[in-house]
């Protein structure tokens, strides 16, 4: 089945070929690891065995080889993408920063959600957020994207019925308003986020961030500039605050000041000074 796939280097080949002829984006041997694991997902969503069987299909299915396309770019993105992430955000962070912040007259949690795409992890975030978090207690979220076109749809805060699988229904009914084609985020959950556009190559002049989202971003840059990325937002964090990044992602061997943490539901990094 599909979870016993193994990617050959013709099968590698084949599809790095495709991918660049069609997209533009190059896979190289270290980074090969993320074609597979998307390819992963993909041939159990589309219940298909074997990379061959599939990589027929997106050469003969034009809508396939969009959904397969965005699949290997940040701009996919869903609702509780990666659950342990929010497991970990719910179990141990935000417990973590009450403890901290429990004596400041306000007390504010402020988010960066880097690379947010289309706005569906803000949104996830803010919904969190809202749910649990102590009376009295509020929270900030700045959303960035280099993608304008992601970021107009982010900001609109409108998702197709399929875009929304994975939302609890829960929260489908206290967070969003059913309209034709799908739904639409309520205007107080809006109201908590900020989007902006940024260029990770630059220095988003944001500080004292508690939390810190970027997953699946840093993996399309080069040693360089992933330490670059990755040092801004070291310089933009407070004290004692979390870094997330994706989970095919690593800071191991990086020249970087955050501390890797590993708790039951995920791993992460934090900066402790």
């Amino acid at each position: 089945m599909a979870d016993d796939v193994f990617l050959s280097d013709s099968d590698f080949e084949k599809y790095r070929i495709l991918i660049y002829n069609e997209s533009g984006i190059h896979f190289t041997a270290t980074n090969r690891s993320i074609l597979e694991s998307r390819l992963r997902e993909r041939l159990r969503d589309k219940h298909i065995d074997t990379v061959g069987t599939y990589f027929g299909t997106i050469s003969s299915d034009k809508e396939e080889l969009k959904s397969f396309l965005d699949a290997i770019t940040t701009n996919l993105t869903r609702f509780f993408r990666n659950q342990a992430h929010f497991d970990a955000l719910e179990h141990h962070v935000v417990p973590e920063l009450i403890k901290i912040k429990q004596a400041a007259a306000n007390p504010t949690i402020k988010i960066w959600s880097a690379g947010c795409s289309t706005g569906e992890e803000p949104y996830t975030i803010a919904m969190l957020m809202s749910e649990i978090l102590p009376p009295l207690w509020k929270y900030d979220i700045v959303a960035s994207d280099i993608s304008l076109k992601c970021l107009m749809t982010a900001k609109e805060g409108f998702y197709a019925d399929g875009r929304v699988e994975g939302v609890p229904d829960s929260y489908l009914k206290k967070y969003f308003d059913k309209v034709d084609g799908g739904y639409k985020v309520h205007a107080d959950i809006q109201s908590k986020i900020r989007f902006d556009y940024h260029n990770l190559k630059n220095d988003a002049g944001l500080r004292n961030m508690d939390i810190v989202f970027c997953r699946n971003v840093i993996i399309y840059f080069d040693e360089a500039a992933q330490t670059n990325a990755i040092n801004h937002f070291y310089n933009s964090m407070a004290s004692k605050s979390f870094l997330f990044i994706g989970h095919s992602e690593s800071l191991f061997g990086m020249d970087t000041k955050f501390e890797f943490v590993k708790t039951q539901w995920a791993t992460l990094y934090r900066k402790f000074m």
